[in-house]
């Protein structure tokens, strides 16, 4: 079981996946009509390695047949009858182990998957429908709101218009155990700050696909030291590179959505930003 310590409304986070797209995932595709057993089959994965996706998926699944057949729900998309698995599986079962061992199961293997090039933003997107569907059952079986072991506060830098990169990263911090606050995007320096300084996440991000944005990082470390406040301050996007990160303090590199939770595990095992930045890549490699 994941430790819990926070507690955050999913209606926190999920308003902003949802704007990824204006169309339902239910006109998107209709997922029930694809084989299961070929949907991880791809030519080059097959052909090029000698560890194929389905057994990739096999290391993180759950031994319970009813928690199985939820974290298959998950990752192969299958929405539609997710909910009713879930109501199936509570007869037996409490809603954290279904939450925890079931459905983040699932979202750990498209977070793999994702980070391996073998799924992609639409299979992230439905993926995360199916998780947050079936949550909701669970939840309310739970009477009260989720805990969730840490917080991760997220943005757009100011100027930037540009999201899907952030909410890749909150769904797989999401499925990792973490609350999520969402900002938005075209974020204000000065938004950022008050809200850092107010709600005092665990762990700050930052987004910036333009390079006339970029500067918007450098300026949020600064003047939270002016308040006195050092968080790790997790830097992506296609504007920014390790080096530009590490150049001002509190910088730390993320050159994938999935590798944010590694990151922000650290925080949450007491390290600061200047450990976790001399250690990156450790971190990254798995190896920390």
């Amino acid at each position: 079981m994941r430790k819990a310590t926070f507690s955050i409304k999913d209606s926190e986070f999920r308003g902003s996946f949802e704007s990824l797209s204006k169309i339902g995932v239910e006109q998107m595709a209709d997922f029930d009509s694809i084989s299961a057993d070929k949907i991880l089959t791809r030519y080059d994965i097959v052909v090029e390695s000698s560890e194929k996706p389905e057994d990739i998926a096999e290391q993180y699944m759950p031994e319970n047949p009813l928690l199985r057949q939820i974290a298959e729900d998950v990752m192969n998309l299958k929405f539609k009858v997710i909910e009713q698995h879930v109501q199936e599986a509570l007869k037996t079962l409490t809603p954290e182990e279904i939450i925890e061992n079931g459905l983040l199961a699932g979202m750990d293997i498209v977070a793999e998957l994702y980070g391996r090039g073998i799924y992609y933003l639409p299979h992230v997107m439905v993926a995360s429908d199916a998780m947050t569907r079936g949550t909701k059952v669970a939840e309310a079986a739970l009477g009260g709101e989720r805990k969730y072991k840490g917080v991760v506060m997220m943005h757009a830098a100011e100027g930037d218009p540009h999201d899907i990169g952030k909410n890749i990263a909150a769904v797989l911090l999401k499925s990792n155990g973490f609350g999520i606050i969402d900002l938005g995007k075209d974020v204000l320096v000065d938004t950022v700050v008050d809200e850092v300084v107010k709600q005092k996440p665990n762990v700050l991000t930052g987004t910036a696909l333009m390079t006339t944005t970029m500067s918007a990082f450098p300026r949020i470390a600064n003047r939270l030291k002016e308040h006195g406040v050092e968080v790790p301050f997790i830097c992506a996007g296609g504007a920014v590179n390790r080096e530009y990160v590490e150049s001002y303090d509190m910088g730390i590199y993320s050159a994938k959505a999935a590798e944010g939770p590694g990151l922000a595990n650290k925080a949450l095992d007491g390290w600061d930003w200047k450990k976790i930045r001399s250690n990156w890549d450790e971190i990254i490699n798995g190896k920390a």
